[in-house]
């Protein structure tokens, strides 16, 4: 009795569900549901970023099934994860530095540099229609690599 239920929802689109008192303060919501992140964490509510540790949850008009975001600022500790994410690790197994797409652009490349070196010493075994779907498809990752990384 008493309790609401608050949606804190991450930047990537992950949510938890918070259960508070109306009286409870900003501070206690983030020491309670970001233990030891408290500074890094940024609340925000109808657009208003939740700066005052002191305001209670009633006062800022909290109520039942309300959508907080949360956002965790880059501080000291870098080398925490960005947001707490629920059920098992992401990508990456224990012990990996990088994860499985990392390594997709240069699979792709290791496999059209192989196609180009098969078309170029063994032409006769490459149709028309082969070479230009060589052709495209190169083009295509091309376009697909710049258009990722050359921001």
């Amino acid at each position: 009795p008493g309790l609401i239920k608050i949606r804190l929802k991450f930047l990537n689109d992950t949510e938890e569900v918070a259960v508070a008192r109306p009286e409870d303060t900003v501070g206690i919501l983030k020491s309670k549901y970001f233990p030891g992140q408290e500074s890094q964490m940024k609340l925000i509510y109808r657009g208003q970023l939740l700066q005052d540790q002191a305001r209670t949850l009633r006062s800022l008009r909290i109520t039942d099934n309300c959508v907080i975001h949360c956002h965790r600022s880059r501080g000291a500790t870098a080398a925490t994860p960005d947001l707490p994410e629920p059920g098992p690790a992401g990508p990456t197994a224990p012990g990996l530095p990088l994860g499985g797409g990392t390594l997709m652009v240069p699979t792709v490349m290791v496999v059209l540099a192989l196609g180009w070196y098969f078309r170029i010493n063994y032409r006769q075994l490459f149709t028309a229609p082969a070479t230009v779907s060589l052709i495209g498809v190169t083009v295509l990752v091309t376009f697909l690599a710049f258009g990722v990384y050359g921001q």
